[in-house]
């Protein structure tokens, strides 16, 4: 786990009464029978993860913390990465997936395994268990899969279901080998049910397909029922997509998403979804969400809620030394701090999300200021020094004369125009 430690909201009785409470609960099975499986003893639930990236991102963050709600009331999570399910792919909306090597799978699953550790405990009488499916699919031979296992299947039912619809009516169609995904999934809750008496299954709900065809297949060979949980997708009150930042992932990995540009989405939520992202994202209790509430409908300006669940996901994904650093360097660089006092790794990854551009050691404040489009012209970046707007590395600049010397931590500059308009100078 992270350097935060999470905990349940005591105020609720039951964990499916959180689940409910945060939004969590899209579509399920008998919500009767979950809740009092829920509130009994412990059980054995799993929520899959297929090696498609080389990281998860805030999609399935969803899931992660569903998993850790789950555990801490006490019931065992098996966290499984689909070494086989992820050498198939399953259905995406409109095109065949790009099949990828074994090699780059098996990298993958090792990636996404040890992400997964990160959010779940390995300790106590709940204590987490990863699992392959890789492990039971890989012996199994095409003429027992088809014996065991693909006859309990309809295809009249399979060809219903939403992603394979979908495809059907596409330009693309889909293969043999997508349209088999379900199967797969399906076997996978069957022998977790077999091995660990697994009878939950959690996952988004554009998965649901996927989800009851294991239901039903262990319906159909174990006579037991067994349930599962979709979350909803999360999606932005404007229309957007969530999870995106101006057109890319944000992915868990701090090598493809930095803790600072995490940071940075999570303080630019929109007031209509704040209150939303509080309830999925973070452990805070319902008395705690609920005074941010009221803090976004008086003083929406202070930006507290969104402060809050900024501090709270990359504390939770990245852990606090880095968190505390992203917030010191987002205070430094927007007006509050010392600029000269900040990490240089956390430094030079703000700038570089920020205007920017290189240029030699010794040039001018002007020139820095037309190579980062901070200036239209040199009359107007002269103009803007001479009334006194434009300041380098926390300094006022006062000449036109004024030389970039790269003096902040890792050889960088920063260079200001006016209260808010920042950019950052990288020192050949």
């Amino acid at each position: 786990m992270s350097a935060l430690q999470p905990a349940n909201d005591p105020t609720f009785d039951n964990v499916w009464d959180e689940l409910v409470y945060r939004g969590l609960i899209h579509v399920s099975t008998d919500q009767t029978e979950l809740r009092e499986l829920l509130g009994a003893g412990p059980i054995v639930f799993y929520c899959g993860f297929d090696p498609t990236a080389p990281s998860l991102h805030l999609g399935n963050l969803v899931q992660l913390l569903t998993m850790r709600r789950l555990q801490l009331a006490g019931h065992r999570p098996l966290g499984l990465v689909g070494g086989s399910t992820g050498l198939v792919g399953d259905p995406r909306p409109t095109a065949e997936r790009t099949l990828n090597t074994r090699e780059t799978v098996a990298e993958w699953v090792a990636r996404l395994r040890a992400q997964v550790e990160r959010f779940l405990s390995f300790e106590g009488d709940s204590a987490a268990r990863m699992v392959n499916n890789l492990d039971w699919t890989a012996p199994l031979s095409a003429i027992d899969f088809l014996r065991e296992i693909g006859k309990h299947f309809r295809v009249g039912t399979m060809l219903k279901k939403d992603a394979v619809s979908a495809r059907l009516n596409s330009e693309a169609g889909i293969s043999y080998t997508e349209f088999s995904y379900q199967i797969l999934q399906g076997l996978d809750y069957l022998e977790l049910y077999r091995q660990y008496g697994c009878v939950l299954q959690t996952g988004g709900s554009d998965q649901w397909g996927n989800l009851t065809s294991g239901t039903d297949l262990v319906r159909k060979v174990e006579g037991a029922s067994v349930h599962a949980i979709g979350t909803p997708l999360i999606t932005n009150s404007d229309g957007t997509k969530f999870g995106k930042s101006e057109g890319n992932a944000i992915w868990l990995d701090a090598e493809m998403c930095s803790p600072w540009a995490m940071y940075q989405f999570w303080l630019n939520t929109d007031d209509r979804d704040v209150i939303e992202r509080l309830k999925v994202f973070t452990f805070l209790t319902r008395a705690e969400i609920e005074e941010y509430e009221r803090l976004v409908e008086t003083e929406p300006f202070r930006r507290a809620a969104q402060k809050r669940l900024a501090r709270e996901v990359v504390t939770t994904v990245h852990g606090a030394d880095a968190t505390e650093a992203v917030i010191a360097a987002t205070e430094a660089l927007f007006g509050q701090g010392d600029v000269r006092g900040l990490d240089p790794e956390i430094l030079r990854t703000a700038l570089s999300e920020l205007p920017n551009a290189k240029i030699e050691r010794g040039r001018t404040v002007v020139e820095a200021l037309l190579a980062t489009n901070l200036s239209t012209s040199l009359s107007d970046a002269r103009r803007a020094i001479a009334q006194g707007g434009v300041s380098l590395d926390g300094a006022k600049v006062t000449s036109d004369d004024a030389i970039v010397e790269g003096t902040l931590p890792g050889g960088v500059s920063v260079l200001r125009r006016g209260k808010k308009t920042l950019a950052g100078l990288f020192l050949d």
